[in-house]
């Protein structure tokens, strides 16, 4: 069983960064992949970045060259998020599938959800 534990949210300044951590336990397959997910009151849920087990990473348009996502060897998966915005503020959510597959920002997609780390930022 796959376990995804998020940290690294808080409150910040606009302009400025966090790091958030999404620590792994369980077994992902090699072909699987991990995304950040975040949700905001009244919003869906979107997509704002994804790895693949090739390394090959993706953004959504919002936050593409502000965020970076990357990973260690044993899955444990990080998003530095950069020049943070007002907009930005949402509960993120590390989540994983077990299989590779396109597009990369389907909720439905994905089985296995951590519990969210919040993150504000203020202007």
């Amino acid at each position: 069983q796959v376990q995804l534990v998020e940290s690294g949210g808080g409150s910040v300044q606009a302009g400025g960064g966090l790091r958030l951590s999404c620590a792994v336990s369980g077994y992902i397959p090699s072909r699987g992949r991990v995304a950040w997910f975040r949700q905001a009151p009244g919003n869906k849920r979107e997509g704002v970045a994804v790895i693949y087990n090739s390394g090959a990473t993706y953004y959504s348009d919002s936050v593409k060259g502000r965020f970076a996502i990357s990973q260690d060897n044993a899955k444990n998966t990080y998003l530095q998020m950069n020049n943070l915005k007002p907009e930005d503020t949402a509960m993120y959510y590390c989540a994983a599938r077990s299989s590779s597959g396109w597009p990369p920002f389907s909720p439905e997609d994905y089985g296995y959800w951590g519990q969210g780390t919040q993150v504000t930022v203020s202007s």
